[in-house]
């Protein structure tokens, strides 16, 4: 029997724990957590977007989407507007507060990574990243690219 540190599925399963444990804990702080944080990042790079769109590129449950989507409206991160193109529809965008909060986790950010990756150098980051978005862009679909 092999050990699990040959299975390179559980490798990636046991980092991205440690990667959200770390993420996590810097968050804490604000009363945010990941799923928060990859909530306003999504809605930095659109224009707004609906629940189930979230919920959809997220890989979220759509009823935690309106959870999420609720404790960001009452901090202010985020608000939910009437759709341009439906009425009954509405649409979720970034407040300037919530892109104040994202440019102030930069450097949280930045700093997980380096806990996590610190074994690697400048040149082997780059290499993970771009094979760990090719896997994921390939698996995914447009659902590695929130």
């Amino acid at each position: 029997m092999r050990g699990l540190h040959a299975d390179t599925g559980y490798l990636l399963y046991r980092l991205g724990l440690r990667s959200g444990q770390l993420f996590n804990a810097f968050l804490q702080e604000s009363g945010l957590r990941l799923r928060h944080y990859a909530v306003l990042r999504f809605l930095a790079g659109s224009e707004g977007a609906l629940q189930r769109e979230l919920s959809a590129r997220l890989g979220y449950d759509p009823s935690a989407i309106v959870g999420l989507v609720d404790d960001l409206e009452k901090l202010g991160f985020a608000e939910r507007r009437p759709s341009p193109d439906d009425r009954r529809s509405r649409i979720v965008v970034l407040t300037e507060d919530g892109r104040a909060f994202l440019r102030g986790t930069d450097e949280a950010g930045r700093r997980v990574t380096n806990d996590l990756l610190g074994p690697l150098n400048p040149a082997e980051r780059e290499t993970l990243h771009a094979l760990l978005l090719r896997v994921a862009e390939a698996g995914l679909g447009d659902d590695a690219r929130p």
